[in-house]
């Protein structure tokens, strides 16, 4: 008789183990599953908020080639300083929107970005010295950027510098050659802009 009791509580007891067990897995497995909803939830979080700060710095570039632009010289002063004060109202406010997001970087990505941010600023100095030599540089650092074979060289050196950056840093990168590459262009259109004016002056004033 005491021994079928002790028996029964063993089988008891073993039972509840069983349970328990069973009990934890199940919370461990709902946990684990909330964890991996919440993982996309912050990798969404994290595009978006990317996005938007990609957002603002297109925003604050199309609000400088307005700023800068020959258009804004060929209209009268009364409609330029109106124009001006609503486009640094526009600057303000799109300054006043602060979107950082960080990266994660090992020693080896710092030191890539480091390398890529000097070259680009390299370049950035020969473009103000020399445009065309700095722009034809430009297109060989971008296109060691991009996926689709380009119509122009490639810098092999800063292509393997950019693929030992993060991929976070690699798209930033080329968002900045980007905007670096349509900076050049407005700027060689202002420049087209204002030489045939200056063509066409004589010709207004009635000089052969």
């Amino acid at each position: 008789m005491a021994q079928a009791k002790i028996q029964a509580k063993m089988n008891e007891a073993a039972c509840s183990k069983f349970s328990r067990t069973m009990s934890m897995a199940d919370r461990s497995g709902q946990l684990l599953e909330s964890l991996d909803q919440l993982e996309m939830r912050v990798e969404a979080l994290r595009e978006t908020a990317a996005s938007m700060e990609a957002e603002r710095e297109f925003i604050l570039e199309m609000i400088q080639s307005i700023q800068q632009g020959q258009e804004l010289r060929n209209i009268s002063a009364g409609e330029r300083e109106e124009l001006t004060l609503t486009a640094n109202r526009l600057m303000g406010r799109t300054l006043s929107v602060e979107i950082s997001v960080g990266t994660i970087r090992n020693p080896q990505q710092e030191d890539a970005l480091r390398q890529a941010t000097s070259v680009i600023d390299g370049i950035v100095k020969k473009l103000l010295d020399d445009m065309e030599s700095g722009r034809q540089q430009l297109l060989a650092v971008h296109a060691a950027c991009v996926t689709e074979a380009p119509p122009v060289p490639i810098d092999q050196k800063f292509q393997a510098i950019v693929i030992s950056c993060a991929l976070e840093d690699q798209k930033k990168i080329k968002r900045r050659l980007e905007t670096l590459l349509r900076n050049v262009e407005n700027a060689e259109k202002n420049i087209k802009i204002m030489d045939h004016q200056k063509l066409e002056d004589p010709k207004s004033n009635g000089c052969q």
